[in-house]
C-alpha cells in the first residue's frame, strides 16, 4: 500500500491551521518536517519546522515524518524528540564516518522512534546497503536536498529499483521513501520502481482539493 506524507515546507504564515486540518481530512498519512539547518542544505527551516511540528502534535494525532537534512545531527535529533515522531530521518551524507550512522540509529531506536536513513541523488545506493537491516526506512532523494519544488530526477528511478530488488533479494523488511518533484506525473514511476512512501508538497498543497490529489497520488 502507498502512502502520503505531505511536505508543509510551503504552508503559509497565517494558513497554517487551515491547511493542517485540511491535510487531516483528506487522510494525508504523514506530515513531512523539511528540517534545514542553513549549512548542510543553503536554506534555513529549522525553527519555522519545530514551530509546524509542536503545534501540529498539538491539534492532530497523525504521525510525523521528521527529515533532518542538518549538520548537527545529534542536536536535531534531540529537538524533535520533543515533537514525539513516528519516523526520524537522517543524512548518510552528514555523518563523517559509519560509526556515526550507527550511533545516530541506536540513539533514535533507544527513544522508541522509528529511524530513517537518507540519501541525496549522488550517492551510490549500494553505500547504504549495510544499514537496511537496522532501519525502517531508506529515503530516496529524487531532487537535490534544500528547496521545494523541483523537477524530479529521472537518474533515481533506477536507483529506486536497485534499492528495492536488493531489499527483496535479501528479504529486508524497511519502507522506501522518494521525496522531490512528486506530483500526479511522476508518482507512477517511483511506485513502479519500488516506492511505498511519496513525499509531496508543492503538489498537494496549490491544488483546490487536498484529497483528490492525495486518492491520485495513493494509487
Amino acid at each position: 500500500m502507498v502512502e502520503i506524507s505531505t511536505s508543509i515546507l510551503s504552508v503559509k504564515k497565517g494558513e497554517e491551521s487551515q491547511t493542517f486540518f485540511a491535510l487531516e481530512k483528506a487522510h494525508t498519512d504523514y506530515f513531512h518536517i523539511d528540517v534545514m539547518d542553513g549549512k548542510f542544505v543553503e536554506k534555513n527551516t529549522y525553527k519555522k519546522m519545530l514551530e509546524y511540528a509542536s503545534y501540529i502534535k498539538r491539534i492532530s494525532n497523525l504521525p510525523l515524518d521528521v527529515h533532518l537534512m542538518v549538520e548537527n545531527i545529534d542536536n536535531a535529533i534531540n529537538d524533535f524528540l520533543s515533537v514525539e515522531p513516528n519516523i526520524i530521518t537522517f543524512h548518510y551524507e552528514a555523518c563523517k564516518d559509519k560509526q556515526e550512522v550507527v550511533k545516530y540509529i541506536n540513539k533514535i531506536k533507544d527513544n522508541h522512534c522509528k529511524v530513517g536513513l537518507s540519501v541525496k541523488p549522488e550517492t551510490d545506493i549500494s553505500e547504504i546497503f549495510e544499514f537496511l537491516p537496522y532501519i525502517h526506512v531508506c529515503l530516496v532523494m529524487t531532487v537535490e536536498p534544500g528547496k521545494g519544488g523541483q523537477t524530479l530526477l529521472t537518474d533515481m528511478i533506477n536507483k529506486i529499483k536497485t534499492l528495492k530488488d536488493y531489499i527483496t533479494n535479501n528479504n529486508i523488511e524497511i519502507d522506501i521513501e522518494s521525496d522531490g518533484g512528486i506530483n500526479l506525473k511522476t508518482a507512477d514511476f517511483v511506485k513502479n520502481a519500488g516506492s511505498n512512501i511519496l513525499v509531496s508538497g508543492t503538489a498537494i498543497l496549490v491544488a483546490n482539493d487536498f484529497k483528490t490529489i492525495i486518492d491520485e497520488l495513493k494509487k
